[in-house]
């Protein structure tokens, strides 16, 4: 139960990180060893929020030897990621997640193979999440659980001063004056029952681009996931092994390889699809419980055995979740276009690493790991150049301080509008310029009423901001789509279906009274061979 007592909590540190999941742990735990005051905000309960704590994270773990194992999988990374990968960067996040993992031996529990060779790759989210919340604690971390960030501080000659916010359970508010902040708020599903995404609303997105930042690769958020209608079990590894049928029994034709969410797509938009999970091995069927313990759950309290009987699935989307967009890093620590403003994990974007296409579990994970040090290093070495001083002014508009005279604005129905244009398989799994338009005339639309009246209090503060925040985001997912002119890895156009070596580039988006997109030619981007 929210309390509003009308107080500020004000505190100051060298960095501040915004999120405590997965990239916001391993941020605080880098800022602190290089020797800054770190405070953590977290929305939810750090150890226990956020998509990696109901998951089984794998990570992109590859030996440095021979070389030629990390020379092939950058190689073939940059042959499935279209393009927009960079090499050097790859090469780091390998070499940093093959550091960092072992470091958490006094605090998580390794698995061994049958040889007895410790098994750093493959993690279990819950007890992962616990270790690395052991781990900031036991640095000195400042944490203030349930407190949602807000909005950003900034001063003016345009440097991030910090953040605020509310306390969920503790009552008021709160402000922390820093010299740098970590934005780790995860992307967002856009409410779509992902497992895990319930506090990733894009929050990061909007308070970045508040003070001046901009986004990259938002046109990537085609990912979706099978899971059982009714459910939020969505665990892409077993239904690799599902065989798809339409409501008359008949079995829905897949194509070879991973990619079945255009042909389910295709066939949901038609009606019901049903599955089994009959022809998963034996051996992978023992694994399960292990790898994804709470998978067999919702089969269980309804009488199931998937491995046997058909049950009904439907696809959520997992928007810049498992999608690739994400505020714009213009440095090697992971520092975006504002001074003293830094991104990491899913707030960030991950073409750098994934390229056009998805980076699933595994090189997210990488990601998350070591683009949290390197935030959270870059961080303090900037609040040490800088000081952590107050001053600056709070910049949150959205939701928070409306542009014209507030009038109540029907959240749900924003949500619903949001979800319709970024969620619904005939307009974002299969684009085309002309819906691409459409949606973006219709959140436009949105944007200008909820910009100029909503305004939040009380129990609908936090859930209004959360709104701005994921319209926000749609807004410029679709602009973004609409820019790349082109078909590329998961941003598929039925008007444009082929690749254009015009599009060998970033697309870059921000703005919020009027959305723009640009070509990002800071890099120099090769198809590669």
């Amino acid at each position: 139960m929210s309390r509003w007592s009308g107080e500020t909590l004000e505190l100051t540190a060298d960095v501040l990180i915004i999120g405590g999941g997965l990239a916001g742990t391993w941020a605080a735990s880098a800022a602190r060893r290089a020797g800054a005051s770190v405070i953590l905000a977290d929305k939810g309960y750090c150890g226990t929020s956020g998509v990696t704590a109901t998951a089984g994270p794998g990570h992109w773990w590859i030996p440095p030897d021979p070389p030629e194992l990390r020379e092939t999988a950058i190689r073939n990374r940059r042959k499935t990621g279209a393009g927009l990968n960079d090499p050097e960067w790859m090469a780091r996040i390998l070499a940093l997640t093959w550091e960092s993992l072992p470091t958490l031996e006094a605090l998580y529990d390794f698995s061994t193979d049958e040889n007895g060779v410790k098994q750093y790759r493959a993690l279990r989210g819950p007890e992962y999440m616990r270790a690395l919340r052991k781990l900031v604690d036991s640095l000195g971390v400042t944490v203030l659980d349930h407190s949602p960030a807000l909005e950003l501080m900034q001063r003016s000659d345009g440097s991030v001063s910090g953040a605020r916010g509310i306390r969920r359970q503790a009552g008021g508010d709160w402000q922390v004056n820093a010299g740098a902040v970590v934005v780790a708020t995860g992307g967002t599903s856009f409410l779509s029952r992902l497992l895990g995404s319930h506090t990733n609303t894009g929050d990061g997105y909007l308070m970045a681009a508040e003070a001046g930042a901009e986004l990259s690769g938002m046109e990537f958020t085609t990912y979706y996931t099978v899971a059982p209608v009714r459910s939020t079990m969505t665990r892409s590894m077993s239904y690799a092994f599902g065989t798809y049928y339409d409501a008359d029994g008949a079995v829905i034709a897949m194509p070879p390889g991973p990619e079945t969410t255009r042909p389910l797509a295709r066939a949901m938009v038609k009606g019901r699809v049903f599955c089994d999970l009959a022809r998963t091995p034996e051996d992978i069927r023992a694994r399960v419980p292990t790898i994804s313990p709470n998978f067999m759950l919702p089969f269980r309290r309804w009488g199931i055995d998937p491995y046997r009987d058909r049950f009904e699935v439907t696809l959520h989307g997992e928007g810049t979740i498992r999608g690739i967009g994400g505020l714009r890093v213009v440095g090697d620590d992971c520092q975006t276009s504002v001074p003293g403003l830094y991104a990491a994990g899913d707030a960030a974007t991950r073409e750098l690493v994934a390229g056009a296409i998805s980076g699933g579990g595994n090189i997210n994970s990488a990601w998350a790991v070591s683009s949290g040090q390197w935030a959270g290093a870059g961080a303090a070495r900037h609040a040490a150049a800088n000081g952590s001083q107050s001053g600056g002014r709070a910049i949150g508009q959205a939701g928070l301080r409306p542009a014209s005279a507030r009038r109540d604005v029907d959240l749900g129905t924003t949500l619903s509008t949001i979800q319709g244009e970024m969620l619904a398989y005939d307009k974002n799994i299969f684009r085309s310029g002309e819906t691409l338009k459409r949606s973006a005339e219709i959140l436009d639309d949105a944007w200008a009423e909820f910009d100029a009246h909503a305004q939040g209090a009380g129990d609908a503060l936090l859930r209004t901001r959360e709104t701005a925040a994921m319209l926000a985001t749609a807004r410029w997912c679709a602009a973004s789509a609409l820019a790349r002119e082109e078909s590329r890895g998961m941003h598929q156009r039925d008007d444009r279906p082929e690749m254009d070596h015009r599009f060998n580039r970033r697309i870059l988006v921000g703005g919020l009274d009027k959305v723009w997109t640009a070509s990002d030619y800071g890099h120099a981007l090769e198809l590669a061979s």
